[in-house]
């Protein structure tokens, strides 16, 4: 059991809750452009995504039909095992349909190349992801977000949905977290 605060635990914040608001309303104005006529179904990376997801959504000025899938590839640990895993499935059927992925921080990206792999096995009319944070330094492999939140140093950010341990997600700014608290 954790005995520390977490606002002791952060070093500084990196993107203020309202810088966050700010940039969610840039995304989603031009997802609405995009995806005005499109119904498409937006998927959630389950845990992580889920503030980015619902703040998005929220936002977006036209039909969506809401889907989750979780998988995992870190644990309890601050680094990625390389190895992903559905936890849960979606529940919708995507055939033909356009599908928006909403990750929340692209790491090494095995797990955003994973999943776009799986969507696309299930033949969609289209495939285009959204994650919030991306740390280009980090990839093991060729992927990308078609939009972004911010790119991010290399550094361990928690907050707005990410987490270490199960902590921290409720933090509504997103911080680096001191390195002795993940050591």
């Amino acid at each position: 059991m954790r005995i520390t605060t977490e606002q002791n635990d952060i070093d500084y914040v990196l993107y203020s809750e309202e810088r966050i608001r700010e940039r969610i309303k840039e995304i989603a104005a031009t997802l609405t452009e995009e995806y005005r006529d499109k119904n498409p179904v937006v998927v959630c990376i389950l845990k992580g995504a889920s503030f980015f997801y619902v703040d998005l959504c929220r936002l977006l000025r036209f039909p969506i039909f809401m889907d989750f899938i979780s998988v995992s590839s870190y644990g309890a640990s601050a680094q990625s095992s390389g190895v992903v895993r559905i936890v849960k499935d979606m529940d919708k059927n995507i055939t033909d349909r356009h599908v928006l992925i909403v990750e929340d921080i692209i790491d090494s990206g095995l797990t955003l190349k994973y999943l776009k792999e799986l969507f696309t096995s299930r033949r969609p009319a289209s495939i285009k992801t959204v994650c919030f944070l991306d740390k280009h330094e980090c990839h093991q492999c060729e992927v990308a977000a078609d939009y972004c939140g911010f790119s991010i140093p290399n550094r361990f950010v928690v907050g707005y949905g990410l987490d270490y341990s199960d902590f921290y997600r409720n933090l509504p700014y997103i911080g680096v977290l001191k390195p002795e608290v993940y050591a």
